[in-house]
């Protein structure tokens, strides 16, 4: 019997229970009925953070930036490109610092981009400075000690 997990709705944040065998299923939400994977990076907030980082069993990769960042915006095309590879089995989302201050004091974001990977709340790791599409995939699956191929 495959284990369950809970996975966040990324459009109403209801938490759903998905087979673990079943993830790369295209499921739907009980709730709002939309997809649970968009194979896009999720904006994060005060609101929606918690329910994503601490309340779902899918890792959370989460990329601290600023709009006025240069790195920040040219990472952003290469950190969509990697939540298209990574999902389901890791879900990305992006903080705006300048937006969410609170987030970037909680998590001591420092310089940007930084990139923070959280499982069940806890910060598994962190990376500052801008990385390429193939680059976070491998970092993000040897943090979480899964094979990169």
């Amino acid at each position: 019997m495959s284990e369950s997990l809970l996975v966040p709705c990324p459009h109403c944040n209801a938490l759903n229970r998905v087979p673990e065998a079943k993830l790369d299923d295209d499921g739907r939400c009980g709730r709002c009925k939309q997809a649970l994977f968009s194979k896009s990076p999720l904006h994060l907030t005060e609101t929606n953070f918690t329910v994503h980082a601490a309340q779902g069993d899918i890792p959370l990769l989460v990329d601290f930036w600023a709009p006025w960042c240069g790195p920040c915006r040219s990472m952003a095309p290469a950190f969509t490109a990697a939540a298209g590879v990574l999902e389901p089995w890791v879900r990305l989302g992006k903080v705006n610092t300048e937006e969410e201050q609170g987030l970037g004091a909680r998590y001591a974001i420092r310089s940007i981009p930084t990139l923070i990977l959280i499982h069940r709340g806890s910060e598994i790791a962190r990376q500052s400075g801008a990385m390429g599409a193939e680059e976070i995939r491998r970092w993000a699956l040897a943090q979480l000690g899964r094979p990169a191929s």
